[in-house]
């Protein structure tokens, strides 16, 4: 099980680890009691159990990566949760319904929560789009490059903002806005994850103006 990355701050340092050690590692001084500068914040993960996302673009680590690990290397999976967290992703055999294997991704909500009326209909909309013919290996190959997980995920969310009088969103687009911005954290938190599995903790000086990216939380 994931553990949690806390930070503190102490003689103008943050320290990021898995727990309060006993003394500070920049000055040494014992850290226990009530000498930290202000509380422990536990930060969050960029990763969450697809299964309980609902309406969500879904991004995991493809079935043929051994350790399934966000490692910046491997092939990535993308799905489309429903309402009640049954993932639709689009494979060589088709659009499966997987009720499991999702609860370690990072999700792209598609759906703001007042949007009662697109809720109503989604779990409708995304069975009738995945049962139609260009999704079907009889009709149409699962291509690589031009005919895949991320073909299929874009396709639905376009038909969707088409079903709502909203422009479409190109691959370049939709990648650049809601995709990177989700694996730029992945990648700096798993890289702070494993320092620290590795070391124990991470230590950097003190920004006082740390500004958060508050534009990957919004929804499509």
């Amino acid at each position: 099980m994931e553990r949690s990355v806390i930070r503190l701050s102490h003689c103008q340092k943050e320290i990021f680890c898995f727990s309060v050690p006993e003394d500070c590692p920049s000055c040494g001084e014992v850290l226990r009691g009530n000498r930290l500068q202000e509380a422990p914040v536990s930060l969050p993960s960029p990763f969450t159990d697809g299964h309980k996302s609902s309406c969500c673009l879904l991004v995991a680590p493809a079935h043929n990566n051994p350790g399934r690990e966000f490692d910046g290397t491997s092939d990535l999976h993308t799905g489309i949760s429903n309402t009640k967290g049954v993932v639709y992703n689009y494979t060589r055999g088709g659009v499966l319904r997987d009720q499991s294997g999702w609860e370690r991704c990072v999700s792209v909500p598609l759906v703001r929560p007042d949007m009662f009326h697109l809720l109503a209909q989604w779990d409708q909309y995304l069975d009738h789009f995945s049962d139609g013919s260009m999704w079907d290996p009889a009709w149409h190959r699962f291509d690589e490059e031009h005919q895949n997980c991320f073909t299929y995920c874009l396709h639905f969310i376009n038909s969707v903002l088409a079903t709502e009088g909203r422009s479409s969103l190109s691959r370049e687009t939709f990648t650049h806005s809601f995709i990177l911005p989700r694996m730029r954290r992945v990648s700096k938190y798993t890289t702070l994850y494993d320092h620290i599995q590795r070391h124990q903790y991470y230590m950097v000086d003190r920004q006082e103006d740390r500004q958060e990216d508050k534009q990957e939380d919004r929804a499509v």
